[in-house]
């Protein structure tokens, strides 16, 4: 009897949040993958069942892989390049290899309190063909009639936006690592240091192996990240010129609520969903195959 009470009131205090994280995350969830296998007719609110058709339809479309691939474009500059430049600055801050590091982390924090979608226009302005980038270029060259062109190549447009995200996001990170390494106790250190450890061996025998569960936890989260970009690059290019900056997320947008293709948009959402989990799994089993080596 006492056991059932207690089980009672655990239910009772986890009954809330069950319910809103099934109302909120999980109903959507199923609703969205349901749907992809129906085409939806928005006037009628009638959905008839398709099977595959979706699946088969967005997989014929050139533009859905190569919006796959800017989004794994977008994934390498997250993973390999915010996280390892965000720990690096944390690092230097962290054990005070700069000065005046407190003003040097507001400056790279300073990006992340702005609106997305007003970087989103401001870096659209400066990488136009008459923007800043161009008048800077031409000032340095002293070539008049040099035009920036970069966007409009197929295959560098995602350059300019992968710096934007690499100089928008960063910061975000940085403060995760850098709260992280200051909760360390700087005993250890100061006992390498006295024991003649070098600057090299303090980072990669003391303060990566006690950081290594947030490295992992941070790339789920910028991963997970990677795919939900929509806004920044939405209000940069809208996907364009024509698909070359186009991204899984702007797909979906313009299918479901451009082109009201709802079983589309919602068969782009079910693989977006699958290749993230697919992504955290592989860095799961690799995380536990590096511990069963260092075991």
């Amino acid at each position: 009897m006492e056991r059932f009470k207690k089980g009672l009131i655990y239910g009772i205090f986890v009954l809330p949040a069950v319910g809103i994280y099934l109302a909120i995350i999980a109903f959507p969830i199923i609703t969205s993958i349901g749907l992809s296998f129906t085409k939806y007719n928005i006037y009628r609110n009638i959905a008839v069942w398709t099977g595959l058709t979706n699946y088969l339809k967005i997989f014929k479309d050139p533009v859905f892989w190569f919006s796959m691939r800017n989004n794994f474009f977008i994934v390498f500059v997250s993973v390999f390049g915010q996280l390892p430049l965000a720990f690096t600055l944390a690092y230097l801050i962290y054990r005070k290899l700069i000065k005046r590091s407190g003003f040097f982390q507001s400056m790279v924090f300073l990006p992340t309190v702005i609106s997305t979608v007003v970087i989103g226009i401001l870096w659209s302005k400066i990488f136009s063909p008459i923007g800043l980038f161009t008048r800077l270029v031409q000032a340095i060259t002293n070539n008049p009639c040099y035009v920036m062109t970069i966007m409009l190549n197929k295959n560098l447009a995602m350059v300019p936006i992968g710096f934007v995200l690499l100089w928008f996001y960063t910061g975000m990170y940085l403060i995760i690592f850098l709260a992280n390494l200051q909760n360390m106790d700087p005993n250890i250190i100061e006992a390498a240091q006295i024991d003649g450890a070098t600057e090299s061996q303090i980072l990669t025998r003391i303060i990566v192996p006690q950081l290594y569960g947030l490295l992992v936890v941070t790339m789920i989260l910028a991963i997970s990240g990677s795919f939900k970009s929509f806004d920044l690059i939405y209000a940069m290019t809208e996907g364009g010129p024509a698909y070359y900056t186009s991204l899984l997320s702007i797909y979906m947008y313009k299918q479901s609520f451009k082109y009201f293709n709802y079983g589309v948009g919602s068969a782009v959402s079910t693989i977006m969903v699958m290749v993230s989990i697919a992504l955290v799994i592989i860095i799961g089993l690799v995380k536990k195959k590096v511990d069963i080596m260092e075991m």
